[in-house]
């Protein structure tokens, strides 16, 4: 009786992993007929049209993760449609399927949208997310060449991919006349960590317009843990030094003390 328990045991369990390894085991295929129509539809899609006919699309690109080739080839496909004039609903779709699988090869075509005042942030969280150094070069760029909303979107971005390069940039305009744009540059020099961006945070905390005065402040703090964080205590102090002043407020006072024991190597109470 017992054998036939343990047998009974050994088969379910059997079952259980088989079950279990099978799904693993499935590859998803993409269907060419139906991709190749989704193709066509989203040449003319727009809002409030059917969504479901880019379905495949959606399904191709799940299917070809980890296939770099596959990925290129729609990557193309999808540009070509975005260079061809389509509707805003379109344009929108593709520059959000690219934040999934854009790679240097539509920066190009993304770049110059990033001036464009409807395209811009979709543009830019395409880019934002493409690994390749292009991209954020192209963000880069992009920096003198606007102002307000689409300035402050393409430096939130460039703090999002914590972009060393773009450090001097974003420090210079940290006494930008447009406040929104200040606040954005420190908050990604915050974002950053790095000592450079460090550097540029303390010095412009002592003169900072009250009305951004708590966004660099903070930004400050930000960037004096993620130095701490990474073993660069002296830089970090002056950084806490730098925001421990009469006028602020007691709080930040008080992080700033406890962050300057942490930088002087002594444990917290």
């Amino acid at each position: 009786m017992r054998r036939k328990v343990v047998s009974a045991i050994s088969i379910t369990a059997g079952s259980a992993l088989a079950s279990a390894v099978a799904p693993a085991a499935e590859t998803r295929t993409v269907d060419a007929a139906a991709l190749n129509q989704a193709f066509e539809a989203l040449k003319s899609f727009d809002w409030g049209g059917d969504r479901k006919v880019l379905n495949p699309i959606d399904d191709a690109v799940a299917a070809t993760h980890g296939d770099p080739a596959a990925r290129k080839d729609l990557e193309k496909r999808l540009l070509a449609v975005l260079k061809g004039g389509a509707p805003r609903g379109a344009q929108d779709y593709i520059l959000r399927t690219l934040r999934t699988i854009g790679s240097a090869e539509c920066v190009p075509v993304l770049a110059p949208l990033l001036t464009d005042k409807d395209l811009s942030h979709m543009a830019r969280y395409a880019l934002e997310r493409n690994s390749a150094a292009e991209a954020a070069a192209a963000l880069r760029a992009a920096l003198p060449k606007t102002t307000g909303a689409l300035k402050v979107g393409i430096i939130s971005s460039l703090g999002a991919r914590r972009d060393t390069a773009s450090v001097p940039s974003l420090a210079a305009l940290l006494s930008d006349s447009d406040p929104a744009v200040a606040s954005a540059a420190a908050v990604a020099l915050g974002t950053i960590g790095t000592a450079e961006a460090g550097a540029a945070l303390a010095k412009a905390v002592r003169k900072a317009p009250e009305g951004i005065k708590p966004t660099v402040t903070d930004a400050c703090l930000a960037c004096a843990e993620k130095l701490l964080a990474a073993g660069q205590r002296s830089e970090a102090a002056t950084l806490y030094k730098a925001v421990d002043t009469e006028d602020q407020p007691r709080h930040v006072r008080l992080a700033a003390a406890r962050g300057r024991l942490l930088a002087a190597g002594k444990k917290e109470q």
